[in-house]
């Protein structure tokens, strides 16, 4: 996963990384805020979701000590880094200002 996971973030294209758990109340609570992100900022942000239990090796990499942590990266760096539940509106205006 983690060559497949580095090219992905290669690239001019903003990478939204969901790190979640399938058992995180919290996580599921923000599947339907992403699918509302993508669907208003289109091409502008790929969305890639990355479960915690299955990727440990990328959790430990990227310090991800609680679900969900949600990490933007710009040109294959992070930029933002967030834990918890975010607004659809808060991560509307991060993509918009990081594009």
């Amino acid at each position: 996963m983690k060559t497949n996971f580095n090219s992905l973030l290669q690239g001019k294209q903003l990478v939204l990384v969901d790190f979640y758990a399938t058992w995180c109340g919290p996580c599921k609570a923000l599947i339907p805020i992403l699918k509302e992100v993508k669907k208003e900022v289109g091409e502008a942000v790929k969305i890639i979701k990355i479960d915690v239990d299955k990727n440990q090796n990328l959790a430990q990499k990227f310090q991800v000590r609680g679900v969900p942590t949600l990490i933007l990266f710009k040109n294959a760096h992070p930029v933002w880094r967030q834990s918890g539940v975010v607004p659809a509106n808060d991560l509307k205006q991060l993509i918009q200002s990081n594009s």
